[in-house]
């Protein structure tokens, strides 16, 4: 049975010339040509996978692949566009795309990129990071406790982010200094603590709760119930 993949792409040319390309890759293709018409089909039809232009007729391209995710529709999406610049694409792929491509392409590329996004399958990735009530959006870099919006500084939400995509485990001082610090950052273990400090008397002092947990000897912890 061929996998079937939905390009939505508003210039017509291009359009064709993916279809040929995918299709001699073995892919069954259908295209649409606005994003109103790409998300009522990415809902309603059966795809294995979606590449979406982001310069799209009536809707665009990030607000097709947000209200995809906003319905729990986990179908791989792979972003297909001229828009190169970095942010373009960390917003693409922050908004619950799955790879992003940029324009002129190789279709050869584009059939692996597809291959793989299918052997990763349709899980879910939700686009708003949840532990409990406390929710952290890396898109509008916005954190709530319920519906109390929490201001972070930058520092405090890439830790807050890093935790909580790790909710549950326990995670080192260590590798949140490498994750979370930029390795030219001439700063100590200590530093861990102090920013840890100033996100609990944010995220969980305020509201009594204790989601932030040391765990003796072997660092953090964000409870996935949100403490």
């Amino acid at each position: 049975m061929a996998v079937r993949v939905l390009v939505v792409e508003d210039e017509r040319r291009l359009a064709a010339a993916v279809r040929r390309g995918l299709s001699a890759e073995g892919f069954a293709v259908d295209i649409a040509y606005d994003g109103e018409d790409g998300l009522h089909s990415a809902r309603e039809g059966d795809y294995d996978a979606v590449v979406l232009d982001l310069m799209l007729p009536k809707i665009s391209g990030y607000r097709v692949c947000q209200q995809l995710r906003a319905e729990k529709n986990w179908v791989p999406i792979l972003i297909l566009s001229a828009k190169d610049g970095e942010y373009d694409q960390a917003d693409g792929l922050d908004l619950g795309a799955d790879d992003y491509l940029t324009k002129p392409f190789s279709y050869v590329v584009l059939a692996a990129r597809l291959r793989a996004l299918l052997r990763r399958g349709a899980v879910p990735r939700p686009v708003e990071l949840l532990a409990g009530d406390l929710s952290l959006d890396p898109a509008s870099r916005r954190v709530r406790r319920g519906q109390t919006e929490i201001a972070l500084t930058a520092r405090e939400f890439s830790l807050l982010e890093y935790l909580i995509r790790r909710a549950g485990q326990v995670v080192s001082k260590s590798q949140l200094l490498e994750h979370v610090w930029d390795t030219y950052d001439s700063v100590g273990l200590n530093v861990v603590e102090v920013y840890a400090g100033y996100l609990r008397r944010k995220i969980d002092t305020p509201f009594g709760r204790q989601a932030l947990q040391t765990v003796r000897g072997a660092g953090y912890r964000l409870a996935a119930d949100g403490g």
